[in-house]
């Protein structure tokens, strides 16, 4: 029996590095991505050049897809801190649930309202609306 225990314990530990690791795999990178996709639209409507208005487009369907990717990670993070690990959730849940929680409301909003604007917003509110947003998402 105890082998059966060590086994599952080990095959969580195994589940939560793999999602773990993807996890912070596309999370910097998108990070990484917003800062650029930033830098460039500051670059287009400082210049007016249209071709940076065209890079940021071109990067901002690669960062919607390491965006989402990142999403559906940490929402399987969150999932897997209460199934594999439930005696270590129920121990630090007072200190850890709190910030987690914050984290989860206040970046939904902030990131449901923003990526809209920085995907949707072009040519439907003003440049430095638009430039406000994609700097909020970074």
């Amino acid at each position: 029996m105890d082998l059966l225990a060590a086994s599952a314990v080990n095959w969580s530990r195994a589940q939560f590095a793999l999602t773990a690791g993807y996890h912070w795999l596309f999370v910097p990178l998108t990070i990484g991505l917003a800062l650029i996709m930033a830098i460039m639209e500051s670059l287009y409507v400082k210049t007016g050049d249209e071709k940076w208005k065209i890079a940021t487009k071109f990067w901002q369907k690669i960062f919607g897809i390491n965006f989402a990717i990142g999403i559906a990670t940490g929402i399987i993070l969150e999932f897997q801190f209460g199934t594999n690990w439930s005696n270590y959730s129920w121990f630090v849940g007072d200190i850890f649930g709190a910030p987690l929680a914050i984290e989860g409301i206040f970046a939904f909003f902030m990131e449901a309202t923003f990526v809209s604007i920085m995907f949707f917003g072009w040519n439907r509110v003003s440049k430095k609306m638009h430039l406000a947003s994609t700097w909020l998402v970074f």
